[in-house]
Order: C-alpha cells, then sequence, then structure tokens
C-alpha cells in the first residue's frame, strides 16, 4: 500500500476533509490564502485574502474590483492561491483562470457582511493614495450618515471572483523534509483529473 497523502477522485474531496481539519485546528482564520497576480506590465504581486466558498466550480473571494488585485485580473485573468496551515503542517496550492462571480452571488454575499464591512466597501478606495486617516474616518462617517436607517446596497465596483483551477497540489510536512507532495491536474473544460506526485 502507497504512504504518504492518500489519493481522492477528485482535489475537491481531498480539499474538503483538510479545510474541515483546518477550521477545528487553526486559531484564526483557517480560510485565509495568498493570493498571487500579476499585472499588464507583468509585475507580480500577491496579499492575503479571505476563502468565502467553494465547490467544483472554483474557489471564491469578495474584493474592490478597482484595487489592485482588480487592476491585475482585468488585465491578466489568472492567477494562483496558497493556504498554509501551520498547525497541522500543511499547504494547499491553486492554479488557473480567474472570473468574476454573478451579481446574484456577489449580492447575497454582501448582505450577509457586518454592517461596518458593507460602509467600509464603499468608503474605502482601496489601493488608492490616503492623504491622511482622517481623511478615510470623514468618509466613514459620511457613508454611515448616507445609509443610515435603510440596507447598505453593494456598491458596483465591489464583488467576487471565482478561480477556477487547472493544478491544485497538495503538501504535507514530514521530517527531515522529506515531504509529501500530491498534484491534481486537469485540462481547462475537462472533468476528469489526473495525479502524480512529486520529490519533495
Amino acid at each position: 500500500m502507497e504512504s504518504g497523502i492518500q489519493i481522492a477522485v477528485t482535489p475537491w474531496a481531498l480539499f474538503r476533509d483538510w479545510f474541515a481539519e483546518a477550521e477545528a485546528a487553526e486559531v484564526n482564520d483557517p480560510n485565509a490564502m495568498s493570493l498571487a497576480t500579476v499585472s499588464a506590465a507583468g509585475a507580480p504581486s500577491v496579499r492575503i485574502v479571505l476563502l468565502k466558498d467553494y465547490d467544483m466550480r472554483g474557489f471564491c473571494f469578495f474584493t474592490n474590483r478597482e484595487s489592485r488585485k482588480g487592476d491585475d485580473l482585468a488585465a491578466n485573468a489568472r492567477g494562483a492561491l496558497c493556504w498554509h496551515w501551520k498547525s497541522l503542517r500543511r499547504q494547499v496550492r491553486a492554479e488557473g483562470s480567474i472570473a468574476m462571480v454573478s451579481d446574484t452571488e456577489s449580492d447575497a454575499y454582501f448582505a450577509m457582511r457586518p454592517r461596518g464591512s458593507q460602509i467600509g466597501a464603499w468608503a474605502s478606495l482601496q489601493s488608492q493614495h490616503l492623504p491622511a486617516r482622517a481623511d478615510f474616518d470623514k468618509r466613514i462617517a459620511d457613508c454611515t450618515h448616507q445609509f443610515e436607517g435603510r440596507a447598505v446596497p453593494r456598491p458596483p465596483h465591489w464583488g467576487g471572483y471565482r478561480l477556477t483551477p487547472n493544478r491544485v497540489e497538495f503538501w504535507q510536512d514530514q521530517p527531515s523534509r522529506l515531504h509529501d507532495r500530491l498534484v491534481y491536474t486537469c485540462a481547462p473544460g475537462a472533468t476528469n483529473w489526473a495525479t502524480e506526485r512529486l520529490y519533495p
């Protein structure tokens, strides 16, 4: 019997199990993931975002689409994600195409957000120059007043993206750096996943 990470038919089954274990083990934000994008000029950029949903269509996150990441994705609709669960000594990497989710999905998630976060989505000119924190505080106060006594609608520039992977790698720490690496690959538009193990 082969040792190491046990192969599932699809990466979704294995990710579901690993993510559930991370939710039970990680103290803070088990859904935190690094998102790497590339600008029109070819400059890479990476930051932490939060996984808000996943299914067989891909991994979903939400953001200001006028931010730096939004500009990158408008120019180059490909990216990569990485989860590192230190307490479990595990890592998952996913690479693929990224597209906006539907307005219906974005509206549904925005409606679930805390009101303060909804106000912040309107007040923040994400990634733009901020002369002083007081300017941001004033925008927050203005937006709070604007929407006082009514539901906060989703800003037109704010919404979700979904990374549809064609490659997902699972990494498990082992003693002496003899780690386990299992990779799933799938051609764009296909549904069958191939697996291979990699040397650490």
